[in-house]
């Protein structure tokens, strides 16, 4: 299990979360990504992330909202097709608008 970063960070990048993970597993590529993702694999569950992110988006994949469990999917997903994660996130938006 890992810290996912959810729907309240398309279009919010803040990067306090990055700067806080003492093991780098936080990143996004700017201009392509509308959020950033947790690396599950090196996420070492120390929720340091969590009190630095100002949209209230990082949450333990076990306690995500109903709606925003596909984020876990999403994040894991951008460590193996970065374009089809970006893609999830497009239909997230689209579906929350």
């Amino acid at each position: 299990m890992a810290y996912v970063i959810a729907a309240p960070c398309i279009d919010h990048q803040d990067q306090a979360c990055i700067d806080s993970c003492p093991v780098d597993c936080i990143t996004f590529e700017p201009g392509l990504d509308r959020k950033a993702y947790i690396d599950p694999d090196g996420c070492i569950e120390c929720g340091a992330c969590v009190n630095e992110c100002p949209q209230g988006a990082i949450y333990h994949e076990t306690e995500l909202p109903g709606p925003w469990a596909v984020f876990a999917r999403i994040d894991r997903a951008w460590y193996r097709d970065s374009d089809m994660a970006r893609d999830a996130v497009d239909a997230a938006a689209a579906a929350a608008a």
